[in-house]
């Protein structure tokens, strides 16, 4: 604690001086009281010894019978000199006087000393104080200190601080410079990659397009030749000059689709037939057929969720009912196809499925729900047996990813489709491709009817292929990249999703888009989003990328409605069983959600 004299403290030394001038008064006046004291109580004893010796002795008390020789020279002068009783009495007089004087001066004294003791008192206690007051002020002094040092602390933190954020925000804007520098190159670049692109596809398309023109000039002028030959069978020439025939109709229909592949805008020309032709495959066997699957004939549109499962380890890609309307396969990025038991509204884990070399992009049952074919993004298909979680056959053969994977309605044959610009046909029993169709650009999905293949590309448009021949038979333009493709189940109408944020309905009779479905809200989430049919054909049915479902009636063209719920992010695909009662949608977070 600092002293009452530390310099830095002014109004401490005030308070001290103010004390010290007060006591100085105070004893100047005690001082001068006690001298004067001290000279009365000496003149009182002066007084007393004087009066003792003026007292008369017992024998003087007849002065006048002995008188000696000093009486005798002194009487001439005894006028002139007082009485010794008149000098008493005049010496009683000032001891009185000085008694009183003293008295007063003594009772002056005693107040004096009780005022010296009060104000000793009041200095005491002011002493103390003061002393309480140094402690509380030190204690102030070092609580300002150390709130001084925090404040520097702080103060210098700050200082720092905004150091750092003026060097974040300078560091920020360059960044942001940079950002908009790299997205104007990217931007730029982008441009450049999809003008690129698009010039090499014009010119691969006109190297194709050019390709098959000579194939077909080779065979028309090889078919000229052969009808010009002379043949020797033993087959009546009636059947020779039908087969003949047939084959220069057959050149006939290719050569018009060649002349709409090139005409990228000009509408379609003749509509498609799913009329049977003449004959089967080229050796004559009869084709073996599955058996057709019941469906619904009127079905209601889903309302409510039943079962919200997190089927996956990563996004899942594909679903699909088997025909009985009970197992259902969901398969994903995870190179997993789990089977599922639909058993009173809830998903039942049946099976899991392993072996694929990569993600999984398509599933599909056949007919009699006994296989499952899966397209997976190692360039390959794979072939399960209901039963089996291990891979019965890999269908092996393209060279790039393969989008999507289907059976046709013809036993032990599938098609799938890639990025590789082809579609392959192959005959399962020998898992060996029985044909390579070159489709002219990347291929995202496929369906398959009775005598065709229906295929829907990156480059907008929708091809149809003849089952039977290397032609393509029609060609139908959309605005956007095809996701999905979707056959009714009497094959008169086509459903496809594309980039574009539309569906569009194809009536396959009159090769004409019958309606075109939109949505506030509705948009594809990815390039393999799927779009469905009911069993009915009554509604389609959509997942966009915010996760809700949007149905469309399509006999009215109208919105039906959405559903919102338990998918968070973009719904990759949907199915819808046949019996119509289910619904199943898939998303990028792992969900699997059963609808009813």
């Amino acid at each position: 604690m600092e002293g009452p004299g530390a310099p830095g403290v002014p109004w401490k030394r005030h308070i001290v001086r103010q004390l010290r001038q007060r006591d100085r008064t105070q004893k100047a006046l005690f001082l001068e009281l006690v001298p004067a004291y001290n000279r009365l109580l000496e003149k009182a004893e002066l007084l007393a010894r004087i009066s003792e010796k003026l007292q008369p002795e017992p024998n003087d008390a007849t002065p006048a019978t002995h008188q000696g020789p000093w009486e005798e020279e002194s009487e001439p002068d005894s006028d002139q000199v007082p009485s010794p009783t008149t000098l008493r009495m005049k010496w009683q007089e000032e001891e009185e006087g000085l008694r009183l004087v003293c008295g007063e001066m003594a009772y002056q004294v005693v107040e004096k000393s009780a005022a010296l003791g009060a104000l000793e008192s009041t200095l005491e206690e002011r002493q103390s104080r003061l002393a309480a007051l140094e402690a509380r002020v030190a204690q102030l002094q070092e609580a300002r200190a150390q709130q001084t040092r925090h404040l520097d602390a702080q103060r210098a933190l700050n200082v720092a601080q905004r150091a750092a954020y003026e060097a974040l925000r300078s560091q920020a804007g360059l960044q942001e410079a940079a950002l908009r520098r790299h997205e104007e190159e990217a931007r730029d670049l982008l441009e450049w990659l999809v003008q690129r692109k698009a010039r090499a596809a014009a010119e691969r398309n006109l190297r194709n397009e050019r390709q098959e023109r000579a194939k077909q000039a080779r065979m028309s002028l090889e078919l000229k030749k052969a009808a010009k030959r002379t043949v020797s069978i033993s087959e009546s020439p009636n059947t020779v000059g039908d087969g003949i025939r047939e084959m220069a109709e057959t050149v006939t229909l290719t050569a018009e689709p060649l002349s709409l592949e090139t005409e990228a805008g000009e509408k379609w020309k003749r509509p498609f037939s799913f009329k049977k032709r003449r004959g089967h495959s080229v050796g004559g066997a009869p084709e073996q057929r599955y058996q057709s699957i019941p469906v619904c004939v009127a079905v209601q549109p889903p309302t409510q969720v039943q079962d919200v499962l997190n089927a996956h380890l990563s996004e899942v890609n594909a679903v699909c009912f088997g025909p009985n309307s009970s197992l259902l396969a969901t398969g994903g990025a995870d190179r997993f196809i789990h089977l599922w038991n639909v058993v009173g509204g809830r998903l039942e884990a049946n099976q899991t499925l392993e072996g694929a070399g990569g993600s999984i992009t398509s599933v599909d049952f056949d007919p009699s729900g006994s296989q499952i074919l899966a397209a997976t993004y190692n360039q390959a298909a794979q072939l399960w047996k209901v039963g089996e979680a291990q891979s019965k056959e890999t269908l092996s053969g393209h060279t790039d990813k393969v989008t999507a994977a289907k059976f046709k309605l013809t036993r032990h044959q599938a098609v799938t489709g890639s990025r590789d610009r082809t579609v392959k046909e192959w005959d399962l029993g020998r898992a060996y491709c029985s044909r390579t169709i070159n489709v002219l650009s990347y291929c995202n999905d496929v369906v398959c009817g009775d005598h065709v293949i229906i295929s829907g590309h990156n480059d907008q448009k929708i091809r149809f292929w003849d089952s039977r021949g290397p032609c393509c038979t029609q060609v139908i333009p959309v605005q956007g990249r095809v996701t999905s493709l979707n056959l009714s189940h009497d094959q008169l109408h086509l459903l496809s999703c594309s980039r574009d944020n539309t569906l569009k309905v194809i009536d396959l009779r009159v090769s004409n888009i019958r309606q075109v479905f939109r949505a506030d809200g509705f948009k594809c989430g990815s390039d393999w989003t799927k779009a469905v049919f009911s069993p009915d054909r009554s509604y389609a049915l959509a997942g966009s990328w915010d996760g809700a479902l949007y149905i469309w009636d399509v006999d009215t063209g109208k919105l039906e409605g959405s559903l919102r719920g338990p998918h968070c992010t973009a719904v990759n695909a949907v199915a819808w069983c046949y019996s119509g009662s289910h619904v199943v949608s898939v998303d990028q977070a792992r969900k699997v959600v059963l609808w009813h």
